[in-house]
């Protein structure tokens, strides 16, 4: 009996040996939680190792890198373009007289270069005479400035045919707003309507030459000496016609 409890108990010992053996063997070579933590473990530090890396460093990079460098540069050029752009703009010359075109070149020669304006007169001008094919039975009249200074033509011209005794008719509804001031070699102009309405009176008389004497700033007779025309061939004249006031302009004297 004894030794069957011997027997027994050497036998438990020895399967509880073994199965200690067992649990022993299993922890050293299985697959355990706490292995698998540890592997799981680790990506997670270097997950978190990652994170906490340069998002210090990317700024950095930012601040210095070429992104950043472009943008600052980009607007240190447009502020170079801007101040350019200002400075060209303030210091731009003033328009000169040829961009205004020749009046405008005249028109301020004659305020700054000349001196106090004199009476236009033969001495000082050159009157022509000349044929217009509209309106018909008209002359026109122009004078030139040939002087150093500037002249004013005043009024209207004072004009004889031939021998004839009176001035030749003056139209009153041509007088412009101005007297007009002619700088050297700037012309005004005045029409000649030979002849009245047909059958308004006398006869129209043949011409061939034309004395022009030039009004003073009274308008009292004439001033200084008169300019001596021939005539276009086949030029008639009756006392209805009119002369017109002198015009700065061709257009507005051949209006009437």
């Amino acid at each position: 009996m004894r030794s069957n409890r011997i027997r027994t108990t050497v036998i438990a010992a020895t399967a509880l040996l073994a199965a200690l053996s067992l649990t022993a063997c299993s922890g050293d070579n299985g697959s355990t939680s706490d292995n698998g933590k540890a592997r799981a473990s680790a990506p997670a530090a270097n997950s978190a190792a990652t994170q906490s890396q340069p998002p210090a460093a990317a700024p950095e990079k930012d601040a210095t890198g070429a992104d950043s460098g472009t943008q600052n540069s980009g607007t240190q050029n447009a502020g170079t373009q801007n101040s350019g752009s200002d400075t060209t703009t303030n210091n731009a010359p003033p328009a000169t007289n040829s961009d205004k075109g020749t009046a405008g070149s005249v028109e301020q020669a004659s305020k700054t270069t000349y001196s106090k304006p004199v009476t236009c007169t033969g001495d000082n001008t050159k009157t022509a005479v000349s044929k217009v094919s509209r309106p018909i039975n008209h002359l026109l009249l122009t004078v030139t400035n040939t002087g150093s200074k500037l002249c004013n033509a005043y009024y209207a011209p004072k004009l004889r045919f031939d021998d004839a005794q009176a001035v030749f008719p003056i139209l009153d509804d041509s007088q412009p707003q101005a007297v007009v001031t002619l700088a050297p070699g700037e012309s005004a102009y005045a029409a000649i309507g030979l002849t009245g309405e047909p059958g308004a009176g006398p006869a129209p008389r043949k011409a061939a030459h034309l004395q022009v004497n030039f009004a003073g700033k009274s308008n009292i007779g004439s001033t200084g000496t008169p300019a001596e025309l021939k005539l276009p061939a086949n030029t008639y004249w009756d006392d209805n016609g009119f002369v017109t006031y002198w015009q700065t302009e061709m257009a507005d004297a051949l209006q009437y």
